[in-house]
């Protein structure tokens, strides 16, 4: 099965889908992409999704479209909603899609994935929560784990000092290297990377039922 992950940044929903099953993965972005782990295409995601025979080429579709412009008060609170027109592309094909984002992000009937629902390399919880939303395409039946009661406190501020002492921790800007594995399950991004990326258990999650549907 082939996978396309659109505004795929260095990876963490792809390397999700590729362990959920997808024997191929391709990323499609805007930007360069030197630490992605597969198959890599630079190119603008809306025009890629009007190419029917490539899209067509490939069994489902992920799409994490840049976020900023949903989270109000920041530098790039001007950003275009990309989520509406890029569901309007999807919606054009007879194939499974999910469209990822941020809580504030105008997804339809969405279900809210947490770091505190999946295990990380140690076996413990993923030391982020981290919310994100993830719409299905019609039919598509998403469902999220049970979602713990979050215990642990997060740091925004004296981070690494907090983390070292057993706190999670908001993952927002160059954080550097050092939360990745245990924080998000990723050990091959640099700090900004991991600020812009959902852990790979996430999709892994998600993954699983978009292969059910497609067999």
């Amino acid at each position: 099965m082939r996978l396309l992950d659109i505004a795929c940044g260095a990876g963490g929903a792809s390397v999700g889908y590729h362990r959920a099953g997808f024997s191929e993965v391709v990323g499609v972005d805007v930007s360069p992409q030197p630490r992605y782990p597969f198959a890599f295409l630079q190119d603008d995601g809306l025009e890629v999704l009007r190419d029917r025979q490539y899209v067509l080429s490939f069994d489902a579709v992920h799409m994490s479209w840049p976020c900023q412009g949903f989270k109000s008060g920041t530098l790039w609170s001007d950003k275009p909603d990309l989520v509406t027109p890029g569901r309007e592309l999807a919606l054009t094909y007879d194939m499974p899609w999910v469209i990822e984002n941020v809580m504030e992000a105008p997804l339809r009937d969405p279900i809210v994935l947490c770091g505190s629902m999946f295990l990380g390399p140690t076996g413990k919880p993923l030391r982020v929560y981290r919310h994100r939303k993830f719409e299905g395409s019609p039919g598509l039946p998403l469902i999220a784990p049970d979602h713990p009661r979050h215990t642990v406190r997060v740091a925004n501020s004296r981070r690494r000092e907090r983390w070292d002492a057993g706190w999670n921790a908001s993952i927002t800007g160059d954080v550097g290297t050092y939360m990745g594995p245990e924080g998000m399950g990723i050990d091959w991004m640099n700090g900004n990377e991991l600020s812009e990326a959902v852990p790979p258990a996430y999709t892994e999650h998600v993954g699983r039922t978009l292969l059910e549907v497609l067999r």
